[in-house]
């Protein structure tokens, strides 16, 4: 029975309106939050550059780390196509003392999955460093207990968002590393290696350049500070211009060879029972024997010396003093006994590698007059290295690219969906007519439907959505990387199909036979038929004007894109997707109600949602445009006199001239079962009928 089009535009109203009306626009998390959500007794300290990064403050005042936004270090888009902002705190030695969620607008958490799972996540991250290989997921291959990844235990069904929150972290947590941290280790760190062993003297270290030595005359100083106000402020460097005014050594004491060939046997065990409390840190002699020295008055031991700064790489190496008394062995030159000595710290964690070429830096001071006296300055420069084969290193195991830990852990259900499409299109592409003909055509359509429902759509969670396309047109305008779409591979190879599909059928293959809740749809519709409800069926000009409506729906949503991107997420939930699929109606009642809603509308007014609202058949329809074929074939008679496909078509995609509107089209197959058939086709049937009474005749 087909009932008046005013009222199927009252019930679609009716259905827009409750998707406008729940869609509440949530706002981000200020910046000026930040303080009260650190934990006491820290806080938060001054901001020290403009990307947000804070001082970290413990209760006496003092530095204790760093505090920072994930969102403007690294903005990385998430599904949305908004990046997921996070709030990270590090102590000075990198290791993660808090993470918090700030602010997203991932779909499958703000109106689907309990939000409180996404919070939850970045509690793992307290107490591991970032020079830890932190991974989302579970123990692969070989892995096991043994394996030097550290794993984070992901979201299910929300596994995609949580990697991009990671690599965000991340991303930002190196940045701030690099900038103020001194470059924290993310290789694997060179240590001593204490099983070698080298029967060294103090002259082989020598000869072997193991050793480092600079010396630098007082006229040469003077050539430092010629032309300046403190040219003339050391008589003793005029008096005797070919004396020593620096005479620096330098030797790496981490290796056990090279510390027993340097100190006395006192201070080498000295030495290594340091070396047991700080493992960590890697210590360097220096000696200085002529006139300038290490420090000034003002230094404190254990302190960082305040004429000594070093570099490695571009990066700054955070050196101090170890107050270890320095006793050397006898078979060093005595000049080097009378000398100034420090033992200097630093922690290898921090990206110190002294295999590598870095640069000690002495700073020279001079000063003029006796009152207030200005005081200048110049460095020396000296670079060291320690032969590599003193050291040992870790194996790194590297983190596998988030994308391939993805694949891996979909490798099963990727298996079942190749099969699944493969099969499909060999159907459809070289049995298509022969499917349509078949006398359980109904019933295997409904079994691919079934299993495109509980593999694809809730078990797989493979239900596209228009959120897709939106991320990524925003981070085209935004810019940033596509890599999202990587982080889930079943859906992503759902889209691969669906986009070659376009050009063998249109929008038929993803709308008729790879959409979960479309196969919700037709399954209601059959169910409506059953209990013999009545069918609501719009008037054919009412049917264009609705057609329009779900471009008019994508377009709103382009709009907001531009103008208010934050208000998509909640926008897209004009799609039932999430509700009746994501979550399986698991969700607050409003959502529940609006998307069975739907369902039951389907049971009288045929798949309504897909043919006037859906903006993702919108989509769609627009890349059915590069279709490459008229698939369904026509006869002259189509259209006229013959109606019977017109009439039986529910989709309303074939015109009164037989002409398929193919934008409209989703591929049922209703029409090519009747074109096929010589029972049903009239043109076949009268042909038939034509032969039959020619032959009687004769």
């Amino acid at each position: 029975m087909v009932l008046r089009s005013s009222f199927v535009t009252a019930v679609l109203g009716v259905f827009c309106w409750i998707a406008s009306v729940i869609s509440v626009f949530a706002e981000p998390s200020p910046r000026e939050t930040l303080a009260p959500l650190i934990v006491p007794p820290m806080s938060l300290g001054e901001q020290l550059d403009d990307l947000g990064v804070y001082q970290l403050l413990n209760s006496g005042g003092a530095e204790a780390g760093y505090v920072f936004e994930t969102g403007p270090l690294a903005p990385l888009p998430g599904f949305s196509g908004a990046p997921i902002n996070l709030l990270v705190v590090l102590d000075l030695e990198g290791r993660f003392l808090d993470v918090q969620l700030l602010s997203h607008n991932e779909p499958i958490f703000v109106s689907g999955l309990p939000e409180k799972l996404f919070l939850d996540f970045f509690k793992q991250y307290r107490g591991h460093s970032i020079s830890d290989n932190l991974v989302v997921g579970s123990p692969y291959g070989a892995g096991g207990d043994g394996s030097a990844l550290v794993y984070l235990d992901g979201v299910t069904k929300g596994t995609a968002s949580v990697r991009i929150a990671h690599e965000s972290v991340l991303a930002a947590a190196l940045q701030v590393a690099r900038q103020k941290m001194n470059g924290i280790a993310t290789g694997a760190a060179a240590f001593p290696d204490t099983d070698y062993v080298e029967n060294l003297t103090w002259d082989d270290l020598l000869a072997k350049g193991i050793v480092t030595r600079r010396t630098v005359s007082n006229a040469e100083i003077d050539t430092f500070f010629e032309g300046t106000l403190w040219e003339d402020d050391d008589p003793e460097a005029k008096e005797n211009p070919e004396g020593t005014f620096v005479d620096l050594w330098i030797v790496d004491l981490g290796p056990p060879s090279i510390a027993r060939a340097v100190l006395s046997d006192d201070g080498f065990e000295e030495l290594q029972s340091f070396m047991e409390i700080a493992d960590a840190s890697e210590p360097v002699l220096v000696i200085e024997t002529a006139r300038h020295g290490l420090v000034t008055d003002e230094f404190v031991r254990n302190t960082a010396p305040d004429l000594i700064s070093a570099e490695q790489g571009g990066f700054p190496i955070a050196f101090r003093d170890s107050d270890i008394f320095v006793e050397l062995d006898e078979t060093v030159p005595d000049a080097l006994h009378d000398g100034a000595a420090l033992i200097l710290r630093t922690d290898r964690r921090l990206g110190f590698d002294p295999t590598s070429e870095w640069i000690f830096k002495l700073k020279v001071l001079r000063k003029h007059g006796s009152f207030q006296p200005p005081i200048g300055s110049i460095t020396l420069e000296t670079t060291h290295s320690t032969p590599e084969r003193f050291f040992s290193r870790n194996e790194v195991v590297k983190p596998a690219p988030p994308w391939v830990d993805a694949l891996r852990n979909r490798q099963a259900d990727l298996i079942v969906l190749a099969v699944f499409l493969i099969g499909l299109l060999a159907l459809l592409g070289l049995g298509l007519n022969r499917l349509a003909g078949h006398r359980f055509f109904t019933p295997i359509r409904l079994g691919i439907l079934a299993f495109v429902t509980g593999f694809i759509g809730w078990s797989g969670q493979g239900q596209l959505s228009i959120a897709t396309p939106l991320a990524i047109l925003r981070t085209a305008l935004e810019g940033g990387t596509y890599s999202f779409l990587l982080y889930d591979p079943f859906s992503l190879a759902i889209w691969g199909v669906t986009i070659v599909g376009f050009v063998g059928w249109g929008r038929g293959l993803f709308c008729g036979w790879l959409c979960p809740f479309g196969a919700l749809q037709e399954f209601t519709h059959h169910i409506g038929r059953l209990l013999r409800l009545p069918q609501v069926e719009p008037s054919a000009i009412w049917d264009q004007r609705l057609k329009l409506l779900k471009y008019v729906v994508l377009a709103s949503m382009l709009v907001l894109v531009f103008v208010a991107p934050a208000r998509l997420d909640k926008a897209i939930e004009v799609e039932p997707f999430k509700t009746a699929i994501t979550t399986f109606f698991v969700r607050e009642w409003y959502y529940v109600a609006y998307a069975v809603g739907l369902l039951v509308l389907s049971m009288v007014l045929f798949k309504g949602f897909c043919r006037y609202v859906c903006p993702l058949g919108a989509i769609m329809a627009i890349g059915g445009l590069v279709r490459g074929r008229d698939w369904i074939e026509r006869r002259k008679e189509c259209g006229s006199p013959c109606q019977l496909c017109k009439v039986r078509c529910n989709y309303g995609a074939i015109k009164p001239t037989g002409e398929i509107t193919y934008s409209e089209c989703f591929q049922c197959l209703d029409c090519v079962t009747i074109h096929d058939s010589d029972t049903l086709c009239v043109p076949k049937v009268l042909a038939a009928r034509g032969r039959g009474l020619k032959v009687a005749a004769e």
